[in-house]
């Protein structure tokens, strides 16, 4: 079973731990117009996959605008930002920080990538969201990179997703 940490307490993570060579698993969401979204599996674009546990905190508003930021000149990836908040939350944040490079998504209705990608934490005062994790899936489906964030305050390692990207082309 994965771990994170909030506020350096343990958390276990609920769901089924998906490693480097597995096939990203193929989950629908609800984009913020309230539309399906299918992430994972076999894609014509690389498909950088993050997950937050809320765009309303500041860690995951600023990796969200920094993703947004990073992947605006790479036309090679899908990029999908996804936590569990309702997609009008998620469309008001999106366009007050002017979000468009990216889709932002939630898993809010049966939680089906959080538990599909092993990233649904069980315990503490963040149970029933999603913790910081970032996922690089390569056209084949195959995913390529992970970072289950070792601290769910703290923000990914850019440098390292950004290289991952490069390398699944």
């Amino acid at each position: 079973m994965a771990i994170t940490k909030f506020k350096g307490e343990v958390v276990d993570l609920i769901g089924d731990e998906v490693k480097v060579g597995d096939m990203a698993p193929v989950v629908t969401l609800v984009d913020t117009k309230l539309n399906d979204v299918e992430i994972g599996g076999k894609n014509d674009k690389i498909q950088l996959i993050v997950s937050v546990p809320s765009l309303e905190t500041k860690v995951c508003a600023a990796e969200t605008r920094k993703f947004n930021q990073e992947v605006a000149s790479l036309d090679i990836v899908d990029t999908f930002v996804i936590s569990m908040d309702l997609p009008f939350a998620s469309e008001r944040f999106c366009s007050t920080e002017g979000i468009d490079n990216i889709t932002v998504a939630s898993d809010y209705v049966d939680k089906d990538f959080a538990i599909s990608y092993g990233v649904l934490m069980g315990d503490n005062k963040l149970k029933g969201l999603c913790a910081r994790a970032v996922f690089v899936v390569d056209r084949s489906g195959k995913i390529v990179y992970k970072e289950i964030v070792n601290e769910v305050t703290a923000e990914p390692n850019y440098s390292e997703v950004l290289e991952a990207i490069k390398s699944a082309r």
